[in-house]
């Protein structure tokens, strides 16, 4: 009864999608209009940190110190170049003093202090030819990036006899906004075209060829539109939108080739149009369907997570991957009816097939029966890699854990202005600071005193911290009404393991009072400890789940456990090479980036829950034809190799595809998004071309035909509620456990009797 009760769904959906084809699009195109109009300057409302977790002390102690101590979390750097002379000159010091005052009239300005104001050695490089005048622009991301818009052109620039450029962080977050949105266009306009050419290439047909560019184009387009409404409720990284693009065009890429190709395989065996696409969405619609929900799952694990630059990545992940999904199984299927046989018409390889040359892929999809039909060459190679199934399982095994062994070495930092091009004026600002100022300005620590406490109190706290090893020198305290605050520079690098260590001591220490201590160290140490404590739920919701959906589709025990596994082994190459190119700086000249010697905190992290679940998405559909095949004739090695030769050329075309958006994403100029893109990117790569091609058949090879065994009571569980790729199984067919156990000619009985 469930059986038939699951085809009548089918059944139903399928009318419901082809009743009136014209009414369902002509509703898409005004739907995607109205997200156009939604999501249409969604850049400008985002925000380009999240990277602190908010609950933290350090959080909680830059937020105090904003409010009781304005001057001490100084967010705008005006750096007064001075030239040949002295910044004491009189003409020089009349200029920078009269620059300081017309700054703190601005409005939303507040806390400005200089060198001329305040003599402080660390305002005053120590060639004594630039110093700093410091404030704080108030307000959140958004309105700040305004006030900078506003009052920037005005400073920056020749001012009699000095010079000013701006920086600080607010100058370094808005610039870095300002590029991600720049490179994200350009990334547009080189992955769409090579898209569409890689497309054709695959189908031959241009009608065919745009429609899954069609479908990534609405899930981008709806994505925007569901990150415009998110902005108004709570922050999101303008990295996300990065994430949307590249998701939006390879997965609903990969949803529509999968779909396309099986519908036109349908038309190819006879079947007419409305009975083609039900047959495509009763299989390959069930396998977009498994996809979308594994990748939506992988990225919806970051909302475990307390910063607001990861969860942004599930808004924009769990949006894009459910949209193209349903662009995929509602408007695919419309536009489908319509052009029936017409979806191969503008053959672009018609030419050479004139000539008498086959076009690669020519036919693809042309039904499984032909023996020298399309996918020969994934058949042969699947047939040696099970004859040498412990050999390849064994070096590809291997090979694939040595490309990850530079992950040991990994550092976690946080990220600054080296993020952005050497030409970039707040990186100018900055590294001028870095270089030229003594102390590193903005690089120490604050310590908030809570509560009230006598000169004494405060002299005896100043001196204990003093004394800890690690610090270099403290200045304060600065006193209000109840608090006080103590700067404290740290030896060595300030996000360096010694200034991690010193935040530790710093809490540690005993005090008359509540201490809090901030900074860019205890934002980093906050940041790992928060990620450490949510990680091992982030990766049990992923594996979990995994496990669940995969289950549902196979109906085994040990295939959703070997599919967790090798989409793990998968992601190792690209921990590797994370670390040897963007962490220890090889390739840095060719790829355009600095390398600051660790890794941003919370990048792996990303890349993991992505690319874990992109992976998922190529074994879902190789494993789901592989069961489908293996339904219906029992023969498992000929089910692996029958996957891997109606599947090999799709997936690696999706990986291609897909990748080829993720390495124009890698063109940002900004370094996260250059790792993020060209990390993912070769994920893809790999899963699709050697776990996918070497490590599945030859595993599923070792585990005969074990690999589909399962206990009874999951058997019934699987029965009631699985869903596969395919028709049900033949009547009177026994499970796989039972057969597994069976001799040759009892398996032959077995079969036949079915």
């Amino acid at each position: 009864m469930s059986e038939v009760n699951s085809a009548e769904r089918v059944g139903g959906w399928t009318r419901f999608v082809t009743a009136r084809p014209r009414l369902t699009l002509l509703a898409a195109l005004v739907i995607t209009a109205l997200a156009v109009f939604a999501g249409g300057g969604v850049a400008d409302r985002m925000g380009s940190g999240g990277w602190e977790a908010p609950d933290a002390e350090s959080t909680y102690a830059t937020q105090a110190l904003e409010r009781e101590f304005p001057d001490s979390q100084p967010n705008l750097l005006l750096l007064v170049d001075s030239g040949g002379a002295s910044v004491d000159d009189p003409s020089v010091a009349a200029e920078g003093a009269r620059l300081a005052e017309r700054l703190s009239a601005e409005p939303g300005i507040v806390g400005v202090g200089s060198y001329w104001r305040t003599k402080s050695p660390a305002l005053r490089s120590t060639d004594g030819h630039e110093a700093i005048v410091a404030a704080r622009i108030e307000g959140d991301e958004k309105a700040a990036g305004e006030i900078l818009d506003r009052i920037a052109p005005s400073y920056r620039g020749k001012h009699g006899p000095v010079e000013v450029t701006v920086g600080g962080p607010v100058a370094v977050q808005h610039e870095m906004q300002s590029i991600i949105q720049e490179d994200l266009l350009r990334a547009e306009l080189i992955a769409l075209p090579v898209t569409l050419v890689l497309l054709v290439m695959v189908f031959g047909s241009a009608i065919a060829a745009l429609l899954p560019l069609g479908v990534g184009i609405v899930a981008i387009l709806g994505t925007n539109a569901v990150l415009r409404g998110i902005t108004e409720f709570t922050d999101v990284s303008v990295f996300a939108q990065n994430l949307t693009t590249a998701l939006g065009l390879g997965l609903a890429i990969d949803y529509a080739l999968f779909i396309v190709r099986r519908f036109r395989e349908e038309l190819a065996a006879g079947a007419d149009t409305r009975t083609a696409i039900g047959t495509t969405l009763r299989t390959a619609g069930r396998t977009v369907l498994f996809s979308a929900l594994t990748v939506a799952v992988s990225l919806a694990a970051m909302m475990v997570f307390p910063q607001y630059f990861l969860r942004s990545f599930a808004y924009a992940g769990i949006a894009v991957v459910l949209l193209a999904a349903a662009a995929a199984l509602i408007l695919l299927p419309a536009a489908l009816m319509l052009l029936g046989p017409r979806v191969n018409s503008l053959d672009l390889r018609r030419l050479l097939r004139r000539r008498g040359k086959p076009a690669a892929g020519a036919g693809a999809g042309e039904g499984p029966g032909a023996a020298d039909g399309p996918g020969r060459g994934w058949a042969r190679f699947s047939v040696l890699v099970m004859r040498r199934a412990p050999v390849f399982a064994v070096v590809t095994t291997v090979g694939l854990v040595l490309l990850g062994l530079p992950f040991l070495g990994v550092k976690f930092g946080t990220a600054d202005d080296r993020q952005l091009p050497a030409t970039a004026e707040s990186r100018v600002v900055q590294e001028h600071i870095r270089e030229g100022f003594p102390g590193s300005p903005g690089g120490g620590l604050e310590v908030l005193a809570a509560g009230a406490a006598s000169p004494g109190q405060y002299a005896d706290f100043r001196e204990r911290i003093a004394a800890i090893p690690g610090v270099q020198r403290v200045d304060g305290p600065v006193t209000g009404e109840g608090s006080a605050y103590f700067d404290v520079l740290p030896e060595g690098e300030s996000v360096g393991q010694g200034a991690q260590d010193l935040v530790r001591e710093l809490r540690a220490e005993p005090a008359p009072f509540d201490t809090s201590v901030t900074g860019t160290a205890a934002v980093l140490v906050d940041s790992k400890d928060a990620i450490a404590d949510r990680l091992p739920w982030a990766v049990g919701i992923i594996v979990v789940v995994t496990l669940l959906l995969v289950f549902l589709l196979t109906g085994s025990v040990l295939i959703p456990l070997q599919a967790v596994v090798l989409n793990a082994l998968s992601l190792t190459a690209m921990f590797g090479a994370v670390v040897w190119v963007f962490q220890d700086g090889n390739l840095s000249g060719i790829l355009s980036f600095t390398s600051t010697g660790d890794i941003e905190t919370t990048l792996p992290v990303l890349m993991f829950c992505v690319a874990f679940g992109l992976s998922m998405d190529y074994g879902v559909f190789l494993l789901s034809r592989i069961k489908e095949e293996y339904d219906r004739t029992g023969d498992h090695e000929h089910s692996v190799t029958f996957g891997l030769r109606h599947t090999g050329g799709l997936i690696t075309a999706a990986a291609v595809i897909l990748a080829v958006v993720m390495v124009a994403i890698g063109t940002s100029r900004v370094t996260n998004t250059k790792m993020l893109g060209l990390g993912i990117a070769l994920a893809v790569l790999m899963d699709a071309m050697v776990i996918r091609s070497l490590l599945v058949p030859a595993v599923m090879k070792l585990m005969g035909r074990v690999t589909w065994w399962a206990p009874a009571p999951l058997r019934a569980f699987h029965r009631r509620f699985g869903l596969s790729e395919g028709e049900s199984a033949p009547p009177g067919r026994q499970d796989a456990d039972e057969m597994s156990g069976a001799t040759g000619r009892e398996r032959d009985k077995i079969t036949a009797g079915a």
